[in-house]
């Protein structure tokens, strides 16, 4: 069964709380390349769920 997707609304929050880190931003931005994969990563996920929730 194929998967029509009209809008996907993405909201992440990157941190390190669970190895005991504060979660606070980097101090700059985060450079092109890993911001790509980070975007690549969610987008993953997301359609894995869809995936899941589609399978009876």
């Amino acid at each position: 069964m194929p998967i029509i997707v009209d809008e996907v609304v993405i909201s992440v929050e990157v941190g390190n709380r669970e190895a005991g880190g504060d979660g606070a931003a980097p101090a700059g931005p985060l450079p092109v390349e890993d911001r790509q994969a980070l975007v690549e990563e969610c987008v993953a996920r997301v359609l894995e769920i869809l995936r899941d929730r589609q399978e009876p």
